[in-house]
């Protein structure tokens, strides 16, 4: 193998510039659903809270399951960018924008079968449906920009550009939470002012990160569309983020599956597996920076053909997300207890939460392997193999349910679930040399 240009050099230095924007980022997502909440709850009444809840949930889980955009994107395009193919890379913006706004144009479409389908699975009092109807009404026109935005965000991440990310995401957040004061408290437009809100601030934001784009529309390859529209690399990244989207549903079946399991152990120990899930968000938020400066690093090291420097963004990122978790863990093993007081006041639901706290308190450090192998295969866009273990994982974790639930109840939930970050973690080690042998050959 070639040395590594001392421009290309991954260091320490280098990692955490790409890690911690994007964990700051992270940071700015719960405050601004906090001020969502807290503006309406001005109004003094219960059905605006839940209808804004509610409303909130459905939308973000219609435009999630386009979450894939934003990660395939970031691997094809550190790819391109570390094989120097500029044009490439400004075709591959053009691609992200038109599978956004399709994809926001369809659920602009079919919003109105959507909507109904979601309240049958969650269904709601007649005034909280109305409001939330309302709510969801508005802001479902910013759907197209939105989906965009995943496609922009996972962009600039390939050319570790993370803090345009953490401006882009500030920006959005803190305009969403000026207007939100202004239409609810100040014209009082309640929970429609809420939509309207955020309705504009996903247009600006679109705005703002096309702004941010703006090197790629100097390429004359962004519109060449016998480029843009090439059938070969059109079918690899519809590939690509076809297996992403099949992974991420396996991934969400399984968390969906241990909150409807922990319900059939009452209302308590569900409401304390609720509450220990956020620590697992937290950890998410923590360990996303890490993991996306994986995707980027290993990314334009596989398109480079670099085998040395993929090894060392491998080594580098995951050795500062095990200083993450170890951190995470120790936070949750000496504060969780406070933690669960602050966000349970129930004295059963508390008990309950600290008979459990130690598998959370585990999870981070079982769960990182899992985690970043994630971002380097996403780098390497070795997504057949993540699709694949996936699938073998929520095998896995659905045999460990049927073995360990009827003996040891929700401790045997919590180890099923651990089992199968293990499981995802070992699956995808198996396929490493794979991924390896195919950067020597590229």
């Amino acid at each position: 193998m070639a040395d590594i240009p001392a421009g290309v050099q991954i260091t320490h230095t280098r990692v955490l510039k790409i890690a911690l924007p994007i964990v700051l980022s992270n940071a700015t997502v719960p405050i601004l659903g906090a001020v969502d909440t807290g503006v309406v709850g001005q109004l003094g009444e219960a059905a605006p809270i839940g209808a804004v809840g509610i409303g909130a949930v459905i939308l973000s889980a219609l435009y999630w399951v386009f979450g894939f955009l934003r990660m395939g994107t970031t691997g094809l395009t550190s790819q391109a960018h570390g094989a120097g193919q500029t044009g490439e890379v400004a075709a591959l913006l053009t691609r992200a924008l038109m599978i956004g706004f399709a994809a926001g144009f369809a659920i602009l479409a079919l919003q109105v079968p959507l909507f109904w389908g979601a309240f049958q699975v969650s269904p709601a009092s007649d005034e909280v449906e109305e409001l939330a109807r309302g709510y969801m009404a508005i802001r479902v026109w910013s759907a197209p920009a939105a989906i965009a935005i995943y496609g922009i965000n996972g962009w600039l991440i390939a050319q570790e550009r993370t803090r345009e990310v953490l401006v882009l995401q500030i920006w959005m957040n803190g305009l969403n939470i000026v207007l939100d004061l202004w239409f609810v408290l100040g014209l009082g437009w309640g929970v429609d002012g809420v939509a309207f809100a955020t309705f504009l601030a996903e247009w600006s934001g679109l705005a703002l990160g096309l702004w941010f784009c703006r090197t790629a529309f100097r390429v004359p390859a962004w519109c060449d569309w016998p480029r843009v529209f090439d059938p070969n690399r059109l079918r690899h990244m519809l590939a690509v983020n076809g297996d992403i989207l099949i992974r991420s549903l396996l991934l969400q079946a399984i968390f969906v599956s241990f909150l409807f399991l922990g319900a059939d152990f009452g209302d308590v120990t569900l409401a304390a597996n609720q509450v220990l899930l956020q620590f697992l968000q937290i950890t998410a938020y923590g360990l996303d920076g890490f993991a996306f400066a994986a995707e980027a690093l290993v990314g334009q090291a596989f398109g480079a053909g670099q085998l040395s420097r993929l090894r060392r963004g491998a080594y580098l990122t995951s050795l500062w997300g095990l200083i993450c978790v170890v951190l995470l863990s120790l936070v949750f093993w000496v504060f969780g207890p406070a933690i669960i007081d602050l966000m349970a006041k129930a004295p059963e639901v508390q008990a309950a939460a600290r008979v459990y706290l130690p598998w959370m308190a585990l999870a981070p450090l079982v769960g990182l392997a899992s985690w970043m192998l994630d971002g380097i295969f996403i780098g390497a866009t070795r997504t057949g193999d993540m699709r694949n273990m996936m699938a073998i994982s929520a095998a896995f974790y659905a045999v460990c349910v049927v073995a360990l639930v009827p003996q040891f109840g929700n401790h045997g939930l919590w180890m099923a679930l651990l089992l199968s970050f293990m499981a995802r973690a070992l699956t995808l080690w198996l396929r490493y040399p794979a991924l390896e042998r195919a950067a020597q050959r590229g």
